[in-house]
């Protein structure tokens, strides 16, 4: 039988490689529902070629908008648009996996909701982790649902790990989660008060949405990816390490007690990552191209320069706090972000008002979904208004 898919943000980057890979295997794959933000046109394409079910539109404007667009067309797809309607479609009984690509924190109902329902979870979004943590946890392992990492590198440390996690303490002494270094990896830090968005976008390597690629100049998606890796492979913080690897051939790599070290390489392209949590433990063509060890140059490794990449440290820092403090970090990050994008900060206020808005919240251990949503909302607040003193 063919595997029924919802995918959570197909029209992000994430989203249409998935859309990629499944339109290569039409006897393996079936699109029961998918959901974007704003996109219409997008959206209404990918209706067309893939004939889900359901469509899900953040606003009603944009819902309507494509109801009637699918109307014109002759297409079948009924869209959605309700508080829960992410949650639906994560949950629905007649979907068999969840492709969770849904950037921030508005992601992580949907993921809550596909975990509990058991869902084979594919996990891109790093907020579930990053904000939910233990309770995200939870309910993977009370929904017995199967959870597959979808970021490069956690997806090569998941390949690089031995089957049975029960070994994985005695047999693990660290991970290396490695990094681009982003466009800023030889910068002159004194200099980083000057970036623009235009510099700060400009990833060397990957086409993201522009939230990403801003994480990655700051590496803070990087500091996300160690907390997320804490969660996902139950290691201790200090067992997490990072290292620069330009050229992002070697996606991560796994130390073990015996000094041996073993890694997942390829070419840097999402599909890659995405078409091994498609068909886990199974392997399937993904559409990227092949590596050739011919035509490689160096591959280079460089320590995280504390001074230009300062968000980075902040991950371990945020773990060693109060239960929530990544929560915190994450909300904080959002809001910094947005505000640098709308010229109301400068790049290097990106990291300054991360660290003032951890100071000011101090969260309470927040163990459920609405305490986890009330602690977001009180630290973007709280962001917000120092944002404001920044200038």
């Amino acid at each position: 039988m063919k595997q029924r898919l919802t995918v959570l943000g197909s029209t992000g980057s994430i989203g249409t490689n998935t859309l990629d890979v499944v339109a290569r295997h039409p006897d393996r794959y079936e699109v029961f529902a998918l959901s974007a933000a704003t996109q219409v046109d997008l959206m209404l394409a990918q209706c067309a070629q893939f004939c889900p079910r359901y469509a899900v539109m953040a606003s009603a404007p944009h819902a309507r908008l494509l109801a009637e667009r699918l109307k014109q067309n002759d297409l079948s797809t009924h869209v959605l648009q309700a508080p829960d309607a992410l949650e639906t479609i994560a949950s629905h009984d007649q979907v068999d996996a969840v492709m969770a690509a849904i950037v921030g924190a508005a992601g992580l109902a949907p993921c809550l909701a596909a975990a509990r329902a058991g869902k084979r979870l594919l996990l891109a979004n790093k907020e579930a982790l990053v904000v939910g943590g233990a309770v995200f946890m939870a309910a993977v392992r009370q929904g017995g649902a199967t959870l597959l990492p979808i970021d490069s590198e956690h997806s090569a440390i998941f390949q690089s790990l031995p089957e049975d996690p029960a070994t994985w303490a005695r047999r693990v002494d660290h991970i290396l989660l490695t990094a681009s270094g982003g466009p800023f990896r030889t910068r002159d830090p004194a200099t980083l008060r000057s970036v623009t968005i235009e510099e700060a976008c400009a990833h060397p390597n990957f086409s993201m949405g522009r939230k990403i690629t801003i994480d990655s100049a700051t590496m803070m998606n990087k500091a996300l990816e160690v907390i997320e890796a804490r969660w996902l492979f139950d290691l201790a913080p200090e067992h997490i390490k990072v290292v620069i690897h330009p050229q992002q051939i070697i996606h991560s790599m796994v130390q073990f007690k015996d000094a041996s070290i073993i890694a997942q390489l390829g070419t840097p392209d999402m599909r890659v990552p995405i078409a091994c949590g498609l068909a886990w433990p199974e392997r399937i063509a993904s559409g990227a191209p092949l590596l050739d060890f011919t035509q490689l140059a160096a591959l280079t490794f460089e320590e995280a320069d504390a001074r230009r990449f300062p968000g980075l440290h902040l991950s371990w820092q945020a773990l060693a706090a109060a239960p929530g403090t990544t929560a915190v970090l994450n909300a904080a990050n959002e809001v910094a972000v947005e505000a640098f994008l709308q010229q109301r900060i400068r790049f290097d206020q990106i990291h300054a008002l991360n660290v003032a808005t951890l100071a000011a919240v101090q969260p309470s251990n927040p163990d459920t979904l609405h305490a986890l949503l009330a602690l977001d909302a009180e630290t973007r607040a709280v962001a917000q208004e120092l944002a404001q003193r920044l200038n």
